[in-house]
Order: structure tokens, then sequence, then C-alpha cells
């Protein structure tokens, strides 16, 4: 099992043919995805040679979105295109009523995904990012730009706003392996949160316990720890970044400033730790923590 996305996805790419699209469908291929297409409506008709397993593959060039679902029954979009478009390339797979929506593109305005935000409102499609490196189901599925050989399949499910975060727990309890990894960007507002995360590995069978990263800024931690203590029966541990940040400095992630003591890591921290989760002060810590919850299952 696993959450969102496994081997029977089928994924098309919203920018195939641009650099960062053509480099990341490669990887995509070499990780194992089901890529079934792309979308570009200045190269419709055409295609883009890759390779997978060896052997070489011509994936369709679409004008939209809608016309590459119905061609190929894909389920899961990937968006590589530049910020200015960014919105107009998610209404347009809300729209065709795309089942997963992972925006990987930084530099959106944040009114855009404000409006984006909005617009998903009661529609049928989850929305991953934007700003975020996507998700990886192991061994089955990439839908972003996680690199694919960090870690295997387990029983780790592990929900983060930061992308080399991401990686750095998938290394660092590469041992175990994970049923499924989600990078949800940092952002102010994305389509994912760590509550939709949690609520999804609570509910897969597969998922024994989950490794929750935040960072300082917003209160998005401190109402997950809430929403543990009334809804999470596994054990969760955690890792806040930015225990050294200088208060009311805006940091790396459009999310990342603090004001006062709200939105602090040690306030994070407090707050997950009355809800019954273990946070490390560091990665590595974090993923002992982890480890020693793992041993005992």
């Amino acid at each position: 099992m696993s959450i969102y996305l496994n081997k029977d996805s089928k994924i098309i790419v919203q920018g195939i043919t641009g650099g960062m699209g053509a480099k990341h469908t490669a990887l995509m291929l070499d990780a194992g995805s089901n890529i079934v297409g792309g979308v570009n409506a200045r190269k419709a008709g055409t295609t883009v040679t890759h390779t997978k397993d060896g052997a070489e593959v011509q994936l369709p060039v679409f004008g939209t979105v809608k016309e590459a679902m119905a061609e190929t029954g894909a389920d899961v979009s990937v968006v590589f295109v530049p910020p200015a478009f960014t919105k107009d390339a998610c209404v347009e797979a809300i729209d065709a009523g795309i089942g997963l929506l992972v925006v990987i593109t930084e530099g959106v305005p944040v009114q855009d995904t404000a409006e984006v935000w909005s617009y998903l409102q009661g529609k049928h499609t989850r929305m991953i990012g934007p700003n975020c490196p996507g998700i990886i189901t192991p061994g089955e599925s990439l839908a972003g730009i996680t690199p694919h050989t960090i870690a295997g399949k387990g029983p780790v499910g592990l929900v983060s706003k930061s992308g080399t975060l991401t990686y750095q727990m998938m290394y660092e309890l590469s041992d175990y392996g994970f049923s499924t990894a989600i990078g949800i960007g940092g952002d102010p507002v994305i389509g994912t949160t760590h509550i939709d995360a949690l609520e999804a590995f609570e509910n897969d069978p597969e998922t024994k316990a989950i490794v929750m990263i935040g960072e300082i800024g917003g209160d998005a931690e401190e109402r997950a720890a809430a929403y543990i203590k009334e809804h999470v029966t596994k054990p969760v541990v955690g890792y806040v970044a930015g225990f050294t940040a200088p208060e009311g400095k805006t940091m790396g992630h459009a999310g990342a400033i603090v004001s006062g003591s709200s939105g602090t890591a040690e306030a994070k921290k407090e707050a997950l730790e009355a809800a019954g989760v273990k946070v490390g002060k560091t990665p590595s810590e974090t993923a002992e923590l982890m480890r020693e919850i793992l041993k005992s299952l």
C-alpha cells in the first residue's frame, strides 16, 4: 500500500519538452514511474524520446491535459512550467479532472496559489505543492524530483515541508525504507497539508510509523499536533527546522517567518511533544528516535 501514488498511477508531465521537464521525466522513468505522455500546446502532435528499462520509448505530447487524459487514461500530472504560467496549468488540470496534481515549480506568486487553492475546493483533484519535491512510493512510482535511489520500500511514512530534509531523512532511515515520502512544500499556501498526509498515513495499513518534518513560521505544525492528539494512533516523530533562526527575519522558505513567540521552532516542538510526538533537535537525532520506535514494533 501507499498514499496517493502507486505502480498503477499513469503520469503525464505538463512542460515535458522544457529543460526541467525533460530532465526529470527521464529520472522519473528511471524510478519506474508509468509516464504516459506530456502536455505542451505549442508542440501537440509530436513525441519525445526517452529510455525506460534499457528500451527507447516515444512519449506523445498533447495540446491539453483533457486530451492527454482521454488518450492515455492519465490520473496524475506533474507540473514543470515557469511560475508565470503555473496557475493556468493548474486550472487546466483541475478542469480536466486529474486525480493528483504535483506542482514542482518554485516562485509561484502566493496570490496565484491562493486562487488555485480556492478553485480546488469541492473539486476531484488533490494538489501537492507548489515549490515541492513531489511524492515517491519507493520501488513503484515517483511524481516529482526526489532522487529515487536514496531509500527503498519500508514501513515509514514521511511528510515534510522541506525538499532537502525529505532527502536527508530518507537517507538517514534507508535501512528501514518508506511506504511513501511526500514533500508538501514550504510556501504559505499549499495544496496538501501535514494533516492531509497524516490522515492518509493513519489509514494506510502498510505505514507503521510516521516522520513529520516542519519548519519555523505559520502554525501548520501546531495544527498538525492537535490533529495527531485527536486522530493518529500510530507513533509519530517530528523535526522542526529553524531552532537557530533569528526572530523576525524571513528565512529561505516563503512561509518561514517568526513573529514574537508564534511560529518558533521551540513553540512547535512543545506543541508536538504535548501531543505525544517525540521531537529531535537534528535530523539525525529524529531518525534515531524513529529507529528506536521501529525496533519496538
